[in-house]
């Protein structure tokens, strides 16, 4: 059986996913890994289901192991691909003998939490993502209260393991998200 399509990825990310805002974080993660397979040469269809559907259990169960661990059950039933399935799970450090090996991997590693904190940036911003840069997004990295729950180290860990320069990595985000402010909710309020 092949990769199902985007359409039964959404309908399966919004059967478990109430929220709003973990809705729009997975679409976010599955524009940078778009724009990431693009870049790389990688199968873009893929990659944004892997970025959509990384935290769809997440609402049910948030501790870890649970999530991604649950998730990963659940797709292996609908018939995703082992590779799929394994990305999802290696982008929770707490899953063990689940080490990021591939580019899918440390990509969908990168693009996760560095996803999140540039949406956090954008959404104090008086031109929300329009005009951001990766120096704007690094200053307010530098502030520990501000996104507090959005783990620093593992945004730079995530350039590093994907051979990135971090601002290079960052930059590379934004410009993903800015063709897509509107249905990210970017734009200035």
């Amino acid at each position: 059986m092949g990769l199902p399509d985007r359409v039964a990825a959404l309908a399966l990310m919004c059967q478990y996913t109430r929220q709003d805002g973990l809705r729009r974080h997975m679409l976010s993660v599955e524009i940078a890994m778009r724009a990431y397979a693009q870049k790389f040469g990688e199968d873009m269809e893929k990659w944004g289901i892997v970025g959509l559907l990384h935290d769809f259990d997440y609402e049910r169960w948030p501790s870890p192991p649970d999530h991604p661990l649950q998730g990963a059950r659940i797709l292996a039933e609908q018939g995703y691909p082992d590779d799929v399935i394994y990305a999802i799970k290696s982008h929770v450090d707490d899953v063990p003998d689940c080490p990021r090996v591939s580019l899918l991997d440390k990509s969908l590693f990168a693009c996760d939490e560095l996803s999140g904190f540039i949406t956090a940036v954008a959404l104090v911003r008086p031109n929300g993502i329009h005009g951001m840069t990766a120096q704007s997004v690094r200053k307010k990295m530098k502030q520990k209260s501000f996104a507090e729950k959005v783990s620093r180290a593992d945004i730079t860990l995530g350039a590093e393991e994907l051979g990135i320069e971090l601002n290079e990595h960052i930059q590379f985000v934004i410009d993903a998200f800015s063709d897509h402010a509107e249905a990210l909710q970017l734009l200035p309020a």
